[in-house]
């Protein structure tokens, strides 16, 4: 039933429902009842046809608007995002890729080709240039929705990765995506890209292993790859890390991060901790 359908029956149901009153009470109830005795009820049905019918419609009425303001939301949003992609992508994204050429030509002339400072401000300009592409990719697809099959979105992802980067993912997913609120997929979903990223970028083998499970009141998820770091640095203040630390806390879930024997160790934990204490909101490394 559409908008104008709805507000037509709105107005034409109490003057309907009158006239039938009135039709069928001066057709064939006027033996059986007085005149008092109709205009006591004709109120009554009125009311009544408005609870029952009226009541209803005024509700769709409502989830139409509602639908409406949403997909009005949604649709600003998405420009927003579009433009906003562009922008990146004709200024900063067209200026690394010349800031790329400028440097390989000049290592060329200067013969830095094995230069260990010249190969390293390579590596972060090209990290820098991935995760400019990477923030366009994200701000050009569509926008998390509450009603979408979270799971299969995260099976789509992971399989684009593996297919782009050469990557092979061992998921071990066993987490009820009903367990899940809206704002823990959208960040859960970010956590995930931005670890798997930083495995592409700097893990020593081209293997990932992410077991997710539920646990007492909650969940935990953990992103496992080689690593040529023996241990973490004693002060961690890199970009990614801080994304992962403020998502986690975003979601209210724990964040721990560790090495060892080779293998980082990247964990989510939600609810209660095994011994009972409840889990910190906090991120932790």
């Amino acid at each position: 039933m559409t908008y104008k359908q709805i507000k037509w029956l709105i107005l034409m149901l109490p003057t309907l429902s009158i006239g039938a009153w009135e039709y069928l009470r001066h057709t064939l109830l006027m033996p059986y009842l007085s005149m008092e005795m109709g205009n006591f009820l004709s109120p009554l049905i009125v009311f009544g046809v408005t609870v029952i019918f009226l009541v209803k419609l005024f509700k769709r009425l409502e989830q139409i608007q509602s639908e409406l303001n949403e997909e009005r939301s949604q649709k600003t949003a998405l420009q927003e995002r579009a433009k906003i992609a562009r922008e990146l992508h004709d200024g900063m994204a067209q200026s690394l890729f010349l800031l790329s050429i400028k440097i390989n030509k000049l290592g060329r002339q200067a013969n830095l080709a094995h230069n260990p400072h010249f190969i390293k401000m390579k590596q972060t300009l090209h990290h820098i240039h991935e995760d400019t592409r990477q923030a366009i990719n994200n701000l050009r697809s569509p926008l998390v929705e509450t009603n979408f099959n979270w799971t299969e979105a995260l099976l789509k992802y992971i399989s684009g990765v593996e297919k782009e980067h050469q990557l092979q993912v061992e998921l071990n997913w066993k987490i009820n995506e009903a367990l899940l609120s809206t704002k823990e997929k959208v960040e859960l979903f970010a956590c995930i890209k931005e670890t798997l990223i930083n495995a592409i970028k700097h893990a020593s083998t081209k293997q990932v292993l992410m077991a997710a499970e539920e646990q007492a009141g909650g969940w935990l998820l953990t992103i496992r790859n080689q690593t040529e770091k023996e241990s973490l640095p004693e002060s961690s203040q890199g970009y990614g890390l801080q994304i992962l630390k403020d998502r986690a806390a975003a979601m209210g879930c724990s964040l721990a991060i560790s090495i060892d024997h080779g293998e980082m160790c990247v964990s989510f934990r939600k609810g209660v901790l095994q011994d009972g204490r409840a889990n910190p909101s906090a991120a932790g490394g």
